[in-house]
């Protein structure tokens, strides 16, 4: 049965997502249908269509009482929006339906997992939020919460596990048909730990072990955990608060981590054997897979940096979109990440350029928009003389740009959006180092209206930012210190 809270939700969301057109949105990359939207929840596969939930606060373009809003597609481009999924509704999340994660149940429901909240006074006078782990269980399009919520509360921690720490659980269905699920918890040292959880049917669920501690090493606690195994490694995913940076990795503070290594299934532990950032740009959070129905593991993340949500004003009618869906792999320790080859059905009007000299800032015919896709590979022009720096500008008009530089004698590429229009004295650059050297470097940026994704060298690393220039600003140009050489292809990407 469907509560006032989230009658009144839907009945919101469906007057005011009139009042925001469509060419105010981007054309492929998921956005909030009104108001304010944050991490993904729920990713899955239901019924041959892709869900995606999402951290969801309909009624103003700021953060407020959590609800689960709720989009499918069947090419994880092209978004059809839902009606709210969750609301805080019940005695154990009534301060916010957290983030959480979704799969189907041997009967063919839709099982969601996810973190309720609630506020209470202590003895010392000081709130806290106590969180526990909730289910609810639908067909695709209503869902209603379990009876026995929550299934996970402070019974259900080790030793010095933190009852206020305690959220965002990924389910997954072992081969045997039983579940498991991995779950975000403060331990007692302040530091983050990973905690798993296994159920014979995704109700009863019993703490298993604490797959893997953090120690302090990176940040402290750890959200939005997620847990795999991919190209015969297994790939734990977090995101870690307060962070220190090391080198050019971790720099966002509240950023993101990936671990590559073994899982011992005898003890249910994980061993970590490689680190890396997962994104390196500005705007990338709570990351989330799915295994697609051919295979494939899809990651889509919050495309956005709690440091830099000013980039948006208050009166805004919404905020907040995700990333481009992406195609994982792991390759030498490290992974990897593609578009989604299903963008490739979205381009037109190729334009392509062979062997451009690139000497001071030049135009090509042809080559602008804000909705395009570019593969670009710049070279040396000459072995004894290489260039200083070369920029990638786009978003460019006379007052505005976003620009992308390398230094190849560092092999330091770096994002800046300084001269976007931001009013707020955010976060605007971030730096990454390049592997392998300056001698070519190869991109693919991917441009959406008011983001852009940069694909480095087939995936080895990437930068996602978000800017708000406006749309009339649709200029590319390419700028370098000294002389270099590249090949361009762009195509314009369009949903219809």
């Amino acid at each position: 049965m469907t509560s006032q809270t989230l009658r009144e939700a839907r009945k919101y969301e469906e007057a005011s997502e009139s009042m925001i057109r469509r060419e105010d949105r981007p054309v492929f990359h998921l956005s909030t249908r009104v108001g304010w939207m944050n991490d993904p929840n729920g990713f899955s596969v239901y019924n041959g269509t892709y869900h995606l939930f999402y951290q969801y606060h309909p009624y103003s373009s700021h953060t407020g009482p959590m609800h689960w809003g709720h989009a499918v597609s069947r090419d994880l481009l092209r978004w059809e929006y839902l009606p709210a999924a969750l609301a805080p509704d019940s005695f154990y999340d009534r301060d916010g339906c957290f983030s959480g994660s979704g799969v189907t149940l041997a009967d063919g429901r839709h099982l969601l997992m996810y973190t309720g909240v609630l506020r209470e006074r202590g003895a010392d006078g000081a709130v806290r939020e106590v969180q526990t782990q909730c289910l609810a269980v639908g067909d695709g399009t209503d869902y209603e919460k379990y009876e026995g919520n929550p299934v996970l509360d402070e019974k259900d921690l080790p030793e010095g596990g933190s009852r206020i720490d305690f959220r965002d659980p990924k389910m997954w269905r072992r081969e045997d048909g039983s579940y498991s699920c991995v779950v975000g918890n403060r331990s007692a040292d302040g530091s983050g730990q990973i905690l798993l959880y296994t159920s014979p049917d995704g109700f009863r669920w019993k703490f298993r072990s604490v797959l893997i501690s953090n120690r302090n090493r990176f940040g402290t606690m750890w959200e939005c955990p997620d847990f795999f195994e991919l190209d015969g490694k297994w790939v734990l995913l977090v995101s870690p608060q307060d962070m220190l940076p090391e080198g050019f990795e971790y720099h966002n503070g509240n950023g993101t981590l990936c671990l590559i290594g073994s899982y011992d299934q005898e003890t249910d532990t994980f061993k970590e054997e490689q680190d890396q950032s997962i994104d390196y740009g500005i705007d990338f959070y709570a990351a989330q897979t799915v295994e697609a129905p051919d295979g494939r593991r899809i990651m889509v993340g919050w495309m956005q940096n709690w440091d830099a949500c000013g980039i948006r004003t208050p009166e805004e009618p919404w905020f907040g979109q995700m990333s481009l869906p992406r195609e994982l792999s792991v390759r030498d320790g490290r992974l990897y990440q593609k578009p989604v080859r299903e963008l490739e059905a979205m381009r037109k009007n190729r334009v392509a350029y062979e062997n451009v000299p690139v000497s001071g800032e030049i135009r090509l015919d042809g080559i602008q928009g804000r909705r395009v896709d570019l593969e670009l590979t710049v070279r040396l022009q000459e072995e004894e003389r290489p260039y200083q720096k070369f920029a990638l500008r786009f978003a460019q008009d006379a007052r505005y740009r976003t620009s992308l530089s390398f230094r190849p004698h560092e092999s330091v590429l770096k994002i800046d959006r300084k001269f976007s229009g931001s009013r707020r004295a955010i976060v605007h650059q971030r730096r990454c180092l390049v592997r392998g050297g300056g001698r070519e470097l190869k991109l693919r940026v991917i441009l959406d209206s008011f983001s852009a994704e940069i694909f480095v060298n087939d995936g080895e690393q990437v930068l996602s930012v978000t800017m708000y220039t406006d749309l009339s600003a649709d200029g590319i140009s390419f700028f370098a210190d000294g002389q270099a050489v590249m090949d361009i292809t762009k195509y314009d990407l369009a949903a219809e």
